[in-house]
């Protein structure tokens, strides 16, 4: 239920509607609008009267939400919602690049590449310290030692970090030297760390489940901001499908649905979203095309040589003409890069 109040109605009066939500067992959420103050309710399993509300000062109408994904929803939050971190924002109008390698490898690496990003006009740095890997094998990562490098590359440079936190337990290790946490595709549905992300005071990068609905990502959504996180970044990031020609199938047919139903910004990975570097250029642009808000990249000094998806990494060379390409297609469409 969303209790819409009138665009004279006083704070005492939303207040009181607070209240009344807070004396029913509920949870009550606050949402300020460009022309209107509503506030919403959740915790409840039962049908609310709508007389609860009525009779109070300042109401304007009742409207019943229907998804199950309400918070995440535009019947309950019919604006748009700009996520903003230090160094920049993430929402309409904009289109957004975070760009790193897939790991962090050493400290001169990371720095390389930073400093590349910065010279470009690109303020969010991504990498990985923390790495889900199919193989136990594989490279998982520098971890604390990662931590570190991050966070001397935010003090140094002023650049914003975004990497994936893996465990709840890791998110207060993360918090201090990050701009946003990544939640990655594995975890989607990893509740215990959903339910942390929703505590924590960075925003969150959601990346949707490899075989995940819609439904199930908002839903995955829905865990932190009902945690009272309200800074939530959707990322389309390629799904299972029985294609074989790239790594995972980029579903850009999601990006409209997904913003229809949600006020949540979204942007595409289109380097694991293909698994190709050759296929990241056309994919990204597409993305733009479609209406996301940004998008998430892999560069690599050298992607021949990284410790893991050097596949799909592009070079600095590769990277400043896929930026050339954006800018002029944002141009056309209106959007300003940042």
């Amino acid at each position: 239920m969303l209790v819409v109040m009138q665009s004279v109605a006083t704070q005492d009066q939303i207040d009181q509607v607070v209240k009344r939500i807070q004396e029913l067992g509920l949870t009550a959420h606050e949402m300020p609008g460009a022309t209107r103050t509503a506030v919403g309710m959740t915790g409840n399993i039962e049908a609310i009267d709508p007389r609860s509300f009525e009779a109070l000062g300042g109401v304007r109408e009742l409207v019943r939400v229907t998804k199950p994904f309400k918070l995440a929803s535009r019947e309950m939050h019919a604006d748009d919602t700009v996520v903003e971190t230090d160094t920049t924002s993430l929402g309409p109008s904009t289109f957004t690049i975070v760009a790193g390698p897939c790991s962090v490898e050493s400290e001169s690496m990371a720095f390389e590449v930073a400093e590349h990003l910065l010279a470009k006009g690109v303020k969010m740095f991504r990498g990985g310290v923390f790495k889900p890997r199919t193989s136990p094998y594989s490279f998982q990562g520098m971890e604390d030692d990662g931590l570190k490098i991050l966070g001397k590359l935010r003090e140094a440079l002023g650049i914003g970090v975004v990497t994936e936190v893996m465990e709840k337990e890791q998110v207060s290790r993360v918090e201090p030297v990050a701009d946003v946490l990544q939640v990655g595709t594995r975890n989607m549905q990893n509740f215990p760390l959903l339910k942390q992300m929703g505590k924590a005071q960075r925003p969150v990068l959601l990346k949707r489940g490899m075989s995940a609905t819609l439904e199930e990502w908002l839903m995955a959504a829905e865990y932190v901001l009902a945690g009272g996180n309200g800074n939530v970044v959707l990322c389309e990031r390629g799904i299972r499908t029985f294609a074989d020609h790239t790594r995972n199938t980029l579903d850009l047919s999601v990006i409209p649905p997904a913003k229809q139903l949600s006020h949540l910004p979204v942007i595409v990975d289109p380097s694991h979203g293909t698994g190709k570097r050759a296929y990241v250029k056309a994919m990204a642009l597409a993305g733009l095309a479609a209406g996301a808000d940004g998008m998430i990249v892999e560069i690599h000094p050298n992607p021949d040589r990284a410790v893991s998806d050097g596949a799909q990494s592009l070079n600095f060379a590769q990277f400043d003409d896929l930026l050339e390409s954006v800018h002029a297609l944002a141009g056309v469409l209106n959007r300003k890069v940042n």
